[in-house]
């Protein structure tokens, strides 16, 4: 169970009445983010992120979406998610919000681990809260969602974090970090963060001590490195430090890892070189060995839905369902280089209409990711999509033109 408590996070964000999910405000800061939730970073030098959504034809928006510029305090990181809900918004409101929290606590947790491990942890986690709050609420909380997750990891070429900073005076606390790097300084409180006993600090010593952790060995051992963004003097102790926040940048020789994670048809596509390539597995009841998963646990699938209800076959949520319609996601795991252009995470409402390749090719000469993100939307609305659509495009920029911070 992850250090928190999962019925204390069921809590940090009060549902409003409406039946439309939200996502938190997007904002916009010069250069560090520090950790803010949907907060752009104009200077960000690795990356750009635009996101566009509407509920098309369906009554309600049942969608939401989520990223974090500089995850867990690295230069160059991020995380970026696309949760589509059904049978209501609660599920996919929820992860928007909380998500990326319980992948910051699965990561100091879990030290050494392999991201995919990681990711599959988070995702267990994450579904098991849901189910909890289900239970807390007399199952008027009952909806579930679809998620597709993409984590940028900077790393060395052992597949670790070498050049992030270590000190023995923060080595106490691992178990006590909780997801501060990853919350609005002006709007998170301890009270949120704290299951059982109140932290000493919410700002400096626990962010430190989120970097120390994260440098953990036990990853396997990968291939030559690709160059990105580099530190000040190239050997990774450059930092920028505000509001008891510090940055590392890390070193020249260090590399992009995209780990991709979905759970049902929500689908992240990677455009490299020109050609699109799908990162992530679409869990429908049509698929043979997911319908194979189902029957042998004693479901079924009719007319290409689980037991004839539901047309996914993994989710997030959808506790009276879990038998069958389990959380566990599909990962894969990419190093990125110079042919690679930008990331597409979207919902099933814009995957139904269009291809992979036909996505990739209608942004691919668009620099603006926003732009990107709101011509794939006016896209799939064009081609009469019947659901809700959300698209997250992450526009990575050239390696060579990359500078320090």
């Amino acid at each position: 169970m992850p250090p928190t408590s999962p019925s204390a996070l069921s809590h940090n964000m009060p549902f409003t009445d409406s039946p439309n999910a939200r996502s938190k405000s997007i904002t916009t800061a010069e250069l560090d983010t520090f950790g803010v939730l949907n907060r752009h970073a104009a200077k960000n030098s690795a990356y750009q992120v635009g996101i566009s959504e509407d509920k098309g034809a369906r009554r309600t928006m049942e969608d939401a979406h989520s990223f974090v510029v500089d995850f867990c305090n690295v230069r160059g990181q991020g995380f970026f998610a696309v949760f589509d809900g059904h049978a209501g918004k609660h599920a996919a409101e929820w992860c928007g919000s909380h998500f990326h929290e319980y992948l910051l606590t699965c990561l100091l947790r879990l030290l050494g681990k392999p991201i995919p491990e990681i990711l599959n942890q988070t995702f267990h986690d994450v579904d098991e809260s849901l189910s909890r709050m289900c239970e807390e609420s007399a199952g008027k909380i009952h909806s579930g969602c679809t998620a597709v997750t993409a984590f940028l990891r900077i790393e060395d070429a052992d597949g670790q974090q070498s050049f992030l900073p270590t000190s023995a005076s923060v080595s106490q606390e691992a178990d006590d970090v909780g997801s501060t790097s990853s919350t609005d300084s002006t709007n998170a409180s301890a009270d949120e963060e704290s299951p059982k006993k109140k932290r000493k600090s919410v700002t400096g010593s626990r962010i430190r001590n989120a970097l120390k952790s994260l440098s953990g060995s036990g990853s396997p051992k990968r291939r030559s490195p690709s160059p990105i963004q580099g530190s000040d003097n190239g050997n990774g102790n450059g930092k920028s430090t505000a509001e008891g926040a510090s940055i590392v940048v890390p070193p020249s020789t260090a590399r992009r890892v995209l780990y991709c994670a979905n759970a049902g048809d929500a689908r992240g596509v990677l455009c490299r070189g020109g050609n699109a390539v799908r990162l992530t597995y679409d869990h429908k009841g049509s698929d043979k060995q997911e319908a194979k998963r189902i029957t042998d646990a004693g479901g079924f699938v009719m007319s290409g839905r689980v037991n004839g209800v539901l047309a996914v076959t993994r989710s997030l949520g959808d506790s009276s369902m879990k038998e069958f319609v389990v959380g566990a996601p599909y990962t894969t795991e990419t190093e990125l280089c110079d042919d690679d252009e930008f990331l597409i995470l979207a919902c099933d409402g814009l995957w139904d209409v269009t291809s992979d390749q036909a996505a990739v090719d209608l942004i691919r000469d668009v620099e603006d990711a926003q732009v990107a993100s709101q011509m794939l939307l006016k896209d799939a609305l064009a081609n009469h999509t019947s659901d809700n659509v959300t698209v997250l495009v992450v526009r990575f920029k050239n390696t060579s033109s990359r500078t320090a911070a």
